[in-house]
């Protein structure tokens, strides 16, 4: 069992790397043309703006929500908790970074080299999230466990997963929300009144939805 254990934070370890990997060669394709890149300059600046914006105020729920633990379960399961929210912020940030980087290489990939080139792109892109997300819960459990080694102490990796499941839920919950009120007001004011086709860049509107989408699925899953 100890085996198993000390294999636990190198696989993190390991994980992170190949997530790097991932990124590199997500980083190393075209990202398009001025236009493309324009677009996705926008929606890159958007997501990380609101997911930065996000995480302070989350930050200061962390060290609440914590405070509250420590005081009715004892320091460790707050430890615990508050490494398991640090982990799902770090994931969301990594996830964050590679799919801004990826939506317009996508797009160029489609578009020069078909399918097969688009669909590699896009998937490089996304396991870069799977990758931190499974590095980084490595990571974290391992390291929980070494500090914790009591079997009788197992019951503070519940604080980690609750500390990494609130981030990621708020993360969700607020990027669903403010995508959904920009793609209706998108339509609304875009379609409507203005007569702009839907998705169509012009439309601020529809920037803020991108953005929407990308915490909300990125940085919430």
């Amino acid at each position: 069992m100890d085996n198993y254990l000390a294999l636990a934070p190198i696989l993190g370890v390991v994980g992170l790397l190949a997530a790097f990997l991932a990124l590199l060669a997500v980083r190393r394709n075209p990202p398009g043309n001025s236009q493309m890149r324009g677009v996705s300059g926008l929606i890159r600046v958007g997501a990380l703006a609101f997911l930065y914006r996000e995480y302070r105020i989350l930050a200061i729920f962390v060290v609440a929500v914590a405070g509250l633990i420590a005081w009715k379960l004892g320091a460790p399961m707050a430890v615990s908790f508050a490494v398991g929210a640090a982990c799902s912020i770090l994931a969301g940030l990594c996830g964050m970074q590679a799919a801004t980087l990826a939506n317009s290489r996508t797009s160029e990939a489609a578009r020069t080299g078909g399918l097969g080139a688009a669909l590699t792109v896009a998937f490089n892109g996304g396991s870069v999230m799977g990758l931190a997300v499974a590095g980084l819960g490595l990571l974290g459990v391992g390291l929980l466990a070494f500090s914790f080694p009591d079997p009788a102490n197992a019951v503070y990796l519940n604080g980690f997963a609750m500390g990494a499941s609130s981030i990621a839920l708020f993360a969700r919950v607020g990027g669903g929300i403010y995508t959904k009120a920009a793609d209706v007001g998108a339509d609304l004011v875009g379609k409507v009144e203005a007569g702009i086709p839907e998705d169509d860049p012009r439309n601020p509107g529809v920037i803020a939805d991108n953005v929407g989408d990308n915490v909300g699925d990125v940085a919430g899953m």
